[in-house]
């Protein structure tokens, strides 16, 4: 017993070290990327069948090329649907690339992989874990989700490829979530964090004689935007800095709520400068131990009468979303948890245009109607075993 007492305490000793070091030396090592104020015509979806009916419709008409990044793609009906079409866009001479994570797209073969590319598909993992620091790795995932199609038409949002997020999952349908379709000058920013996590991935560059094939001259659109990219370095700082803007509300909407200290802090903060704090997240769960880790800071919360936290209950709410007062907005793939905060490379979309934000209020107002206003006595656990869950939870939380 004494033994393996011992080996376990050696080995939780490692993986801290693994962590500890494989995150300073991932965080010496980040690439910032800076993107410029845009303005493009935006156009957002909260339906998964809705949204593919209008990329794949956009892809039946690619002449050029066609880029994805997801985090998670599934061979299920719905994923093999849109790879055989991109089959058959590859046939006609458009260029196909896929970028898959390794871990969130564990299940995906890698011998249909191998039979894409033999078709003309290149599909590649990302993020794959490797020594030194195989447990940092492990937890360092690309969660991006980006589509760009001739450099003409862009995707960014939180929806992934598979039967779930087209409502075709028996528990979590309808899945609601945000996506958002761009044309106009911000396709430029989502190409180029394409090009740079395809690169990454694969160390191979896109050629420079058919840079302008990839970036054609784009049109100014209508809405005023600005991409974001965190790689676990600085998503915590942004989320604060939005949070100490605002002077009346705050809309979080989350899948997941684990806030660290300094987000957390900020949120009490606008709580005690009077700012009314809103909260959506999800009465289901997808994940092991999720919802226990959020009970100790939603307890905190739901003392104070300017804050108000409700469970979506009309299937499953996986959007991303950050409202500040009536004049900013954020969406895109980061969540208000320590992955997004501290492990995984997310891209959000920032906006400041009156009309967008309002749209933003409008569908808020519509995820309220469909959910139940949090109480105490909701998060009373009613046996040990729920006591216990949320104490693994809490332990587990630094990587949830």
């Amino acid at each position: 017993m004494l033994y393996l007492f011992g080996t376990v305490i050696i080995l939780l000793l490692l993986i801290l070290i693994d962590y500890v070091f494989g995150r300073l030396y991932h965080l010496k090592h980040v690439k910032k990327h800076d993107f410029p104020v845009r303005h493009s015509h935006i156009t957002i979806f909260t339906s998964g069948p809705l949204l593919f009916e209008k990329m794949l419709a956009d892809i039946t008409e690619a002449k050029h090329h066609i880029h994805m990044l997801f985090y998670i793609f599934r061979n299920d009906e719905f994923g093999m649907t849109l790879l055989k079409l991109l089959e058959q866009k590859a046939s006609e001479g458009v260029k196909v690339r896929i970028l898959i994570d390794r871990i969130g797209s564990h299940r995906f073969p890698r011998k249909l992989m191998k039979k894409m590319s033999l078709k003309g598909v290149e599909m590649e993992y990302c993020h794959t874990p490797s020594f030194p620091f195989f447990f940092f790795h492990l937890q360092n995932r690309n969660h991006r989700k980006i589509t760009v199609i001739d450099g003409k038409i862009g995707y960014l949002g939180g929806f992934n490829v598979g039967n779930e997020y087209m409502d075709l999952h028996e528990r979590l349908s309808p899945w609601r979530d945000c996506h958002v379709r761009f044309t106009g000058e911000g396709v430029w920013d989502l190409q180029k964090q394409f090009m740079t996590d395809w690169t990454e991935a694969t160390w191979r560059g896109i050629e420079l004689t058919e840079k302008e094939l990839y970036y054609p001259d784009l049109p100014r659109g209508n809405v005023q935007h600005q991409f974001f990219a965190f790689e676990g370095d600085c998503w915590e700082d942004k989320v604060s800095e939005m949070i100490s803007y605002a002077k009346k509300s705050v809309i979080i909407g989350s899948p997941y709520f684990i806030p660290s200290k300094k987000a957390f802090g900020a949120i009490l903060d606008a709580i005690k400068r009077g700012v009314e704090i809103i909260l959506i997240v999800p009465e289901m769960s997808d994940h092991l131990f999720i919802q226990e880790a959020s009970y100790r800071f939603l307890r905190k919360l739901i003392r104070f009468n300017c804050c108000s936290v409700y469970r979506y209950r009309n299937g499953f709410y996986h959007a991303k979303i950050f409202i500040i007062d009536d004049h900013i907005c954020s969406i895109g793939t980061a969540n208000f948890d320590n992955r997004s905060f501290y492990f995984n490379h997310e891209l959000n979309s920032l906006f400041k245009d009156p009309d967008m934000v309002n749209e933003m209020l409008d569908i808020a107002k519509i995820d309220l109607s469909k959910s139940t206003k949090l109480t105490a006595n909701m998060l009373q656990h009613r046996n040990l075993s729920g006591v216990l869950k949320e104490w693994v939870a809490i332990l587990l939380s630094p990587l949830l």
